[in-house]
């Protein structure tokens, strides 16, 4: 039987708006690269969203309407790119907790330049 951990959530809903989920162990199988290019798709056009909304946010005689269709357009891609960061969540490797300090279970934060690790607090 196949794991939650197994399947990847794909970046499109089935009907009725139902998550669509993939099983297999072929990350370059057909529907996987699919699913690829659909995540950089979205997310590029979040991108691209999110520049319009600035430029629309900085001008003062935007109209109601031009503000309220660009809102409901990051909703929708908001939307897609919380789909996307949860599929991929659900697919990087479980931390080996093994390797922090005995007693000490918290993840350990990358450390910057000239800083020693840091906890994550909680």
């Amino acid at each position: 039987m196949t794991t939650h951990s197994e399947l990847r959530l794909l970046p499109w809903s089935g009907p009725e708006g139902k998550p669509c989920l993939l099983s297999t162990d072929d990350s370059n199988g057909h529907l996987s690269r699919l699913a690829d290019n659909t995540e950089a798709v979205q997310l590029s056009m979040a991108a691209e969203l999110l520049e319009h909304v600035s430029e629309a946010l900085s001008n003062e005689e935007a109209e109601p309407e031009e503000l309220r269709l660009l809102a409901a357009d990051l909703t929708g891609s908001l939307s897609d790119v919380l789909r996307v960061a949860t599929s991929r969540g659900h697919r990087l490797p479980t931390p080996d907790l093994s390797a922090h300090e005995e007693g000490d279970q918290r993840p350990r934060l990358p450390a910057r330049c000239g800083e020693s690790d840091r906890s994550v607090r909680g």
